[in-house]
């Protein structure tokens, strides 16, 4: 895969290029936020890992831009500990957290997985009125996995890696209640230490997006005291 490596620290950055170069990758490395940004913007990347502190943007400011114009999985990796730090690289866009010193063959592994879900066969679900019996010029929701988008009522909905990702399991299991505990292990993985709150705020987006009227939910609802389910009804 083409990898984006932002990482300030040289030796740190070095080690990650090597060994990633190694597997087969191609790695560009650069040592500040605002080069990442240009390079993102024009050379297309598969992945990018962002140092959570760099000399001029920090890993969360850019996830952040990142995220305004590309759906493309974001590691972040940083030396803090945490969990809020976590949740506010999570919540700016980033996909996955990795604290330092870690595993390169965890590392790996994390942007793999990240890769396969991106990159999943491209898969047409049936709009609602063939399920439900809605209208589909208004009330339909298509998911193309092709290009990664859903669409409302034939409208082009944005959506983060992880906004779609939710969206895309809910919708394939309709009515079925998912945990949050669930959802986190779906999107980063069993040994993962993610807030919670980190999937209400994923979710409280998606709604913003999707639903007519996201504080009375139509489609994404809740199920108090579990998690979330897709509705049909």
């Amino acid at each position: 895969m083409k990898v984006i490596l932002i990482e300030d620290d040289a030796i740190i950055g070095d080690m990650i290029k090597m060994y990633l170069s190694e597997e087969g990758n191609i790695v560009d490395r650069v040592g500040t936020g605002s080069e990442g940004l240009y390079l993102v913007k024009y050379s297309h990347p598969d992945l990018v890992i962002i140092d959570l502190v760099l000399p001029d943007l920090n890993g969360v400011e850019v996830s952040r831009e990142i995220r305004k114009d590309s759906l493309v999985p974001i590691v972040i990796i940083s030396m803090n500990t945490d969990v809020l730090s976590r949740v506010e690289a999570l919540n700016a866009g980033a996909d996955d957290f990795l604290c330092k010193p870690f595993s390169m063959k965890e590392l790996l592994a994390r942007m793999n997985a990240l890769i396969r879900r991106a990159n999943q066969a491209p898969l047409r679900l049936e709009p609602y009125e063939n399920i439900g019996g809605y209208r589909p010029e208004d009330k339909s929701i298509v998911i193309e996995h092709e290009y990664r988008s859903i669409k409302v009522g034939g409208r082009l909905v944005e959506t983060t890696f992880t906004e779609f990702e939710i969206m895309k399991l809910m919708y394939n299991h309709p009515e079925r209640v998912f945990t949050r505990e669930e959802l986190i292990i779906y999107l980063r993985g069993i040994n993962t230490l993610v807030n919670e709150r980190s999937i209400d705020v994923h979710v409280m987006k998606l709604r913003n997006k999707v639903e007519l009227d996201p504080k009375n939910p139509k489609y994404i609802k809740t199920v108090w005291g579990i998690g979330y389910k897709f509705s049909l009804k």
